[in-house]
């Protein structure tokens, strides 16, 4: 992997109590500030996905799309956003899921995939993988399937990668971080 050598973790800034008190948000702006962070960790996601076998890139509202608007340009590979309610202009699938702070909706466009499609879905993080799992209903949904969930961070503590692998969704992710780690 390129970045076997690089401290992505160092370049992930800790910010306490955000968005509520408690919480230990994981900001991923100083990385992209970096150009050469930015470079390893798409360069590490593009090497991993280059002889892939999936059909589109799935990118998840707003973070996620960061990430997975350069692998899918690096890859010659569709890509599908999936946006928080009211945020595409034609026809959508919707699907309620739960977050660490409440109840929220994602959105795709009815007409982004069809049957026999595969996605590698992005995210900054996997949390609670509510996102993630809303999305591949979504796919579900529109006949496709999923190929693999990717992110720059998981969160182990929080179940995400577990509840996404108990569906049979694998996950990749660059580093991972305990709730209280600083």
């Amino acid at each position: 992997m390129i970045l076997d050598s690089f401290d992505i973790k160092s370049l992930i800034r800790p910010v306490i109590d955000f968005p509520k008190p408690g919480v230990i948000f994981r900001d991923i702006t100083p990385l992209f500030q970096s150009p050469r962070a930015l470079r390893l960790v798409a360069d590490t996601f593009a090497q991993r996905y280059v002889e892939a076998d999936f059909t589109h890139i799935g990118a998840m509202d707003a973070r996620g799309f960061l990430i997975g608007s350069i692998i899918a340009y690096q890859l010659n590979k569709p890509l599908i956003l999936f946006r928080k309610q009211g945020k595409l202009p034609a026809d959508v699938l919707a699907e309620g899921y739960q977050t660490e702070y409440g109840e929220a909706f994602l959105e795709v466009h009815a007409d982004s995939l069809c049957e026999g499609d595969s996605v590698l879905m992005f995210d900054d993080l996997i949390a609670t993988g509510g996102t993630l799992i809303a999305a591949a209903n979504l796919v579900r949904r529109m006949g496709a399937q999923i190929f693999e969930a990717a992110a720059i961070i998981d969160l182990p503590e929080l179940g995400g990668s577990q509840r996404l692998q108990a569906m049979g969704i694998p996950t990749f992710c660059l580093t991972q971080f305990a709730l209280t780690e600083k």
